[in-house]
């Protein structure tokens, strides 16, 4: 643990530095005419706290122990001021924004991982059951220090990804650092196209309690679970794990969550510039009023947290495990005279309660944390699935 600990310490500390530099970086800029920045902006506090940082650029560009490369000065600044903003904001340099149009167009396999930025390195969100990154062993919260040599700390979320992609067959090295463990772990996986598991579907109490679990949720398993909730007979409880589910379209957690919720708010999208946008239950799409209870940990990302949100702000069901990964953004892209680009986040998505799912994640109304596993990535023997079965409990008391 004292080789992790050091490791998140240098890891502040290096963040610190880039967006110091960077802020003085942005005042250089504003004095030529970049960003907006005028005269008039002189007397205002912020522009003062600007000229400190100018200072501090140029001791690094007249002090420093050697020459320092501008452009590599440059490009790591911008990184680091886009990325101090949240996890998805970002910079791409022109040759990463080539490369990041050439591989998006690309059908290529990929190792099962599902990443994003935390604490400026890659974290994994999910893995894919079944894919590389599942057979070593690799989980959600696990920290991904480097790619093929590469930190990641130095590469935007959108360029991790595409790195992590290939042909079939290629490989990939990767550095993988992990709670349970003093040292990192470097591993060579081999990229494959990985298909994402069925939705389970069961059956407990007697049929009483619906299972289901939809590993990811895209418009087909939201229909999925639409079809299953129809079929079922009238009255069955439903239990719905969004345990390491992952889904980028947020409309489909939104549309999930009406399927429980039949007035009011289920989630509002805001943003300086942004049109506020509220999204309302509509009575039309209701499907059940049967008791619900919801399962969440560390890799439910995205479309899963609106929707356990809203049903958690509904006060329709429990929500049960661990506090969510947090996100819920829209981002908007801006091209940059040399061919860069920046990936700005522009709005965020808020509960019904009006907290940002961004920075505050969902958090369960019934905690259950999982059981601490050891060094090799075993749990306890014989201790079971300790969220779900505390969710069937609760299911079980409920009337139906």
């Amino acid at each position: 643990m004292v080789c992790v600990s050091r490791f998140f310490q240098r890891l502040v500390f290096v963040l610190s530095a880039t967006i110091f530099v960077a802020l003085g970086l942005g005042l250089v800029m504003g004095q030529f005419g970049y960003f907006g920045v005028h005269a008039g902006a002189e007397n205002s506090g912020a522009y003062r706290e600007m000229r400190v940082y100018a200072e501090v650029l140029k001791r690094v560009q007249t002090d420093y122990v050697t020459a320092p490369n501008i452009g590599d000065v440059t490009d790591g600044a911008l990184h680091g001021l886009l990325e101090s903003l949240d996890a998805d904001s970002s910079y791409l340099t022109p040759t990463e924004y080539k490369i990041y149009k050439e591989h998006a167009a690309a059908d290529e396999a990929g190792v099962g991982l599902r990443i994003a930025k935390r604490f400026g390195y890659a974290t994994v969100v999910s893995v894919v059951p079944g894919s590389p990154a599942d057979k070593n062993k690799i989980v959600d919260g696990d920290v991904i220090e480097s790619i093929a040599g590469q930190s990641t700390r130095e590469l935007a979320p959108a360029v991790i990804r595409l790195m992590l992609e290939g042909k079939p067959g290629s490989t990939i090295q990767i550095s993988v650092v992990r709670p349970t463990k003093p040292e990192p772990d470097k591993l060579t996986l081999t990229r494959t196209a990985t298909a994402v598991a069925p939705m389970q579907v069961q059956p407990y109490n007697n049929g009483t309690i619906l299972y289901l679990k939809p590993s990811v949720l895209t418009a087909d398993r939201v229909d999925a679970i639409a079809a299953q909730i129809k079929s079922a007979a009238k009255g069955t409880k439903i239990l719905l794990d969004l345990r390491d589910c992952y889904g980028t379209d947020i409309q489909q957690g939104i549309r999930l969550a009406n399927f429980f919720v039949n007035k009011g708010t289920l989630a509002t999208l805001a943003g300086q510039k942004f049109p506020t946008q509220t999204f309302t239950a509509d009575p039309a799409k209701f499907l059940t009023d049967a008791p619900v209870a919801i399962l969440v940990n560390r890799g439910t990302y995205g479309a899963p947290e609106i929707a356990a949100a809203a049903l958690e702000g509904a006060k329709r069901g429990d929500v049960v495990g661990e506090r969510t990964f947090g996100e819920g953004s829209v981002q908007k892209t801006f091209d940059l005279p040399d061919g860069g680009v920046i990936l700005l986040t522009v709005a965020k998505y808020e509960s019904p309660e009006g907290k940002k799912i961004q920075d505050e994640a969902v958090t369960p109304t019934v905690t259950v944390e999982p059981p601490v596993e050891d060094q090799f990535g075993a749990a306890p023997p014989s201790s079971g699935d300790l969220p779900l079965n505390k969710a069937l409990d609760l299911l079980k008391a409920k009337s139906a």
